[in-house]
């Protein structure tokens, strides 16, 4: 069995099957993946998957224990290779994000700052992408850190960290009727046509527990996964727009009015997570730190040791987190 065969196999079962993209994705023949996937099986005594002809149809049930055993090992290999990086070359390495579009473009840019001036040789990565997407590529150890407010059930394997409380702004034309108003009301909301965040993105279900909560149908016409977008269509006049606060720039949006909608919609955590059994570089426990002030490396040392779910979140049942 060779460290190389069972990096084919996940990586077929993460390209759906497809062989020639996997082939395509680790720069070889298909043919060469084919030829080393039969090997492991014979040597194993088992399939792993099933066929028809040529084509790959499904995974065998000994195959997805497999495939799973197999990711926990090219884990535990990464693992080995950054902890040895750690002790060869401190500052030097590569660290993967994976986000949402509001955090790379509101919340992550001072921290990024920070980082990169402390830690110039380290290689920064950002992957945008829905929070199934963000979780799936944290899971698979293609990025370092998962950071998203919403779809926590796709993060069950993952250790997730609160980091900040963050609030809504409705934002209008600067002639809107709205815009007059010393304060809003839910049902003022309620009237208006919304241009606002997809569902499953960046606290929408806040949105939706607050309209149901008081009994009213949001005329939602417009949904977007980035927050430029949503005011673009908003100065189009579409309608009126909910974003996080943090998204809302005086300079840049000064033909846009900022009516704080804090008292309508809870505020939403957003959250910072990383795979379970994750070997923390220095610099890793140091974006933390610059991300969340009070994630230290104890706090974070601790939670990534704890696997109950229930202690790890009592872990942080006094942190005050700030608000944005």
């Amino acid at each position: 069995m060779k460290l190389q065969q069972l990096r084919y196999v996940w990586e077929i079962a993460n390209h759906d099957l497809n062989v020639s993209a996997t082939a395509e994705s680790l720069y070889t023949s298909q043919p060469g993946i084919s030829k080393q996937v039969r090997m492991l099986e014979d040597e194993l005594g088992v399939q792993i998957f099933a066929r028809n002809g040529k084509r790959l149809t499904h995974m065998t049930a000994a195959g997805e224990v497999i495939v799973e055993m197999a990711r926990d090992v090219l884990y535990d290999v990464e693992n080995i290779r950054r902890a040895a990086e750690e002790y060869s070359n401190e500052r030097r390495g590569n660290l993967a994000i994976a986000t949402t579009h509001t955090q790379a473009r509101y919340a992550l840019p001072p921290v990024i700052e920070a980082f990169r001036a402390e830690y110039p040789e380290v290689a920064l990565h950002m992957n945008q992408g829905t929070p199934e997407q963000i979780a799936r590529l944290a899971e698979t150890g293609e990025a370092e850190f998962a950071i998203a407010t919403e779809g926590l059930e796709h993060f069950n394997n993952l250790i997730m960290m609160p980091c900040y409380r963050w609030t809504r702004t409705v934002v209008v034309p600067n002639d809107h009727p709205l815009a007059s108003k010393p304060s809003i009301t839910l049902q003022d909301v309620a009237d208006q046509p919304l241009v606002t965040y997809v569902f499953g993105f960046t606290g929408h279900s806040r949105l939706d527990e607050a309209f149901l909560a008081a009994g009213y149908e949001p005329n939602i016409v417009f949904t977007a996964t980035d927050t430029d977008v949503i005011k673009t269509y908003v100065r189009l006049g579409l309608g009126i727009g909910i974003i996080a606060t943090m998204a809302y720039d005086p300079e840049q949006d000064n033909d846009l009015t900022a009516i704080d909608a804090s008292h309508l919609f809870r505020p939403s955590v957003t959250y910072i997570g990383c795979r379970k059994g994750t070997f923390m570089r220095r610099f890793m426990l140091d974006f933390v730190s610059l991300f969340a002030g009070h994630l230290t490396d104890e706090l974070v040392r601790a939670a990534l040791a704890t696997s109950n779910r229930t202690r790890r979140e009592a872990l942080f049942k006094d942190v005050e987190l700030p608000v944005r």
